[in-house]
């Protein structure tokens, strides 16, 4: 029953991502993230890390309409998106924090989002760590981008080193808060923390 549960669900946003025009069903669970905590409001400036295809990037434009801005960066090349600025880049190198500070100007982001995901190697050890190491990436990133009252949303794997994680995080932010939106896989291992009013020393 759970099996077929989730395989029905899997099809069900899968379908509904090719019906509405969704780069992927992974736009579902931003949406479902949106429902829940209102991180993204018209005229904001969202950077999104890990983009492609530019699912996330897609809900983003949408939500931030006309007055707003969003950019996307990935390793991997994205397909231009009306409204949207995608950016080719290693988030782990200084020269790509660079880019997209370049293309914010002097402004700093509203939102900054991760659904980043490691390349899967099914040791699940190692791909919880990786997980935890891109997560880390990401607030790093967001230190230097984001606005001081911005919100900060990751995708990490649930694993060994997740309490420590969100025990960092809290230093790093007031709010945190774990969610697993509808649209994840009922197998999935896959958390993602919502946090906001980062703290300056």
């Amino acid at each position: 029953m759970t099996r077929w549960y989730t395989e029905k669900k899997r099809e069900h946003y899968y379908k509904e991502a090719k019906k509405t025009g969704y780069r992927a069903r992974s736009a579902f669970k931003l949406k479902q993230i949106q429902n829940k905590f209102n991180i993204i409001k018209n005229g904001d400036t969202v950077v999104d890390l890990g983009a492609c295809p530019g699912g996330w990037s897609q809900v983003a434009k949408e939500l931030v309409g006309e007055k707003g801005k969003v950019i996307g960066i990935d390793l991997s090349y994205i397909r231009p998106l009306d409204g949207v600025t995608f950016l080719q880049g290693d988030l782990t190198k200084e020269s790509s924090i660079q880019k997209i500070t370049e293309v914010m100007g002097d402004s700093k982001a509203d939102v900054v989002l991760s659904d980043m995901s490691p390349n899967i190697s099914g040791n699940y050890s190692v791909d919880h760590a990786r997980s935890i190491y891109l997560c880390e990436q990401a607030v790093k990133a967001s230190e230097l981008l984001l606005k001081k009252d911005g919100f900060f949303v990751c995708k990490v794997f649930d694993g060994e080193e997740l309490n420590n994680f969100i025990k960092r995080m809290s230093k790093i932010f007031s709010f945190t808060k774990r969610f697993s939106p509808e649209a994840s896989r009922k197998s999935s291992s896959e958390i993602y923390i919502i946090a906001r009013f980062r703290r300056i020393s």
